[in-house]
């Protein structure tokens, strides 16, 4: 029997070791990597032996490199393996991105195992793995940003100032003070902060 190989991006080390662990359970799964962020699972599937990778079940929010982000990169590079979203976030502007980065498959972390397993399986062999109800949901609401605008926002949303979020972009500090301004003017936001709350809220950062 033919084995799927997964990679696996989660940046709770105790989630990350239960799923390796259910995954591994079935014979027909094995788990060739655990990566506890981002960065360091898009560093392995840019190595030579990436092609081993079948599926990429991956959380959204992690450090350095988020799971949208990681989608996105498997899709842009045109790489064999087809990525899952496992998230506790049902935010209808995530699952829009990440239908647009390529994803296959998006899943809650509560759904029973039992999803998760049908859903790698449905994934593998070609077809998608969504909740129908999500799937309504997540084309209710556009996402209004730019890349940069986005960009920008998440930084701000971390606290940095316009120089360092202009440092980080490589952008001019008056280029970052537009984005801030025009992603504000586009949420109805009083400020970066409120914007970059909203955003964050609707799943668009």
């Amino acid at each position: 029997m033919q084995k799927i190989n997964i990679l696996i991006a989660e940046d709770q080390t105790m989630l990350l070791d239960a799923l390796a662990t259910i995954l591994e359970l079935e014979d027909n799964f094995h788990v060739v990597k655990r990566c506890t962020n981002g960065k360091h699972a898009l560093t392995y599937l840019k190595a030579a032996d990436a092609e081993r990778v079948d599926i990429v079940l991956t959380d959204i929010e992690m450090p350095d490199v988020t799971g949208l982000e990681l989608a996105q990169h498997i899709f842009d590079s045109k790489l064999s393996a087809k990525t899952i979203i496992l998230t506790t976030f049902a935010r209808s502007g995530y699952l829009r991105r990440a239908m647009d980065a390529g994803v296959k498959g998006y899943l809650l972390k509560d759904s029973p195992s039992d999803d998760l397993i049908k859903a790698i399986v449905k994934v593998h062999a070609g077809g998608t793995a969504i909740a129908p109800e999500l799937m309504v949901e997540s084309w209710m609401e556009k996402d209004p940003l730019s890349d940069k605008e986005r960009a920008a926002l998440r930084l701000a949303k971390d606290g940095l100032s316009t120089e360092q979020i202009s440092d980080k972009l490589f952008l001019s500090p008056g280029t970052v003070r537009n984005y801030l301004s025009s992603a504000a003017s586009k949420l109805n936001a009083k400020n970066r902060i409120e914007a970059a709350r909203i955003a964050h809220q609707n799943g668009w950062l």
